[in-house]
């Protein structure tokens, strides 16, 4: 079974500018709640948090065996405004 290079997954590919995509249209939604998240990377987000499309993209980035599809599926449901 062919392994997925951590460095080069979702890096400049029609996959990840779509995801991309999904996400922003969340935050320019008002069916979210997509605010920023605290983050204690001072040296990448020195205001202290961390925007909702760069968290989740690192996240998806850093676990490729997440199935994308899957993992904005559940994120709609955590995160739809009720």
């Amino acid at each position: 079974m062919p392994t997925i290079k951590k460095k080069d997954y979702l890096n400049n590919t029609e996959e990840s500018i779509a995801i991309e995509q999904t996400l922003q249209d969340m935050v320019n939604s008002t069916a979210y709640h997509t605010e920023s998240s605290y983050s204690a990377d001072g040296i990448n987000y020195p205001e202290g948090s961390i925007p909702f499309i760069d968290k989740h993209m690192k996240y998806l980035r850093s676990h490729p065996t997440t199935d994308p599809q899957q993992y904005l599926s559940n994120l709609r449901l955590m995160t739809r405004v009720r």
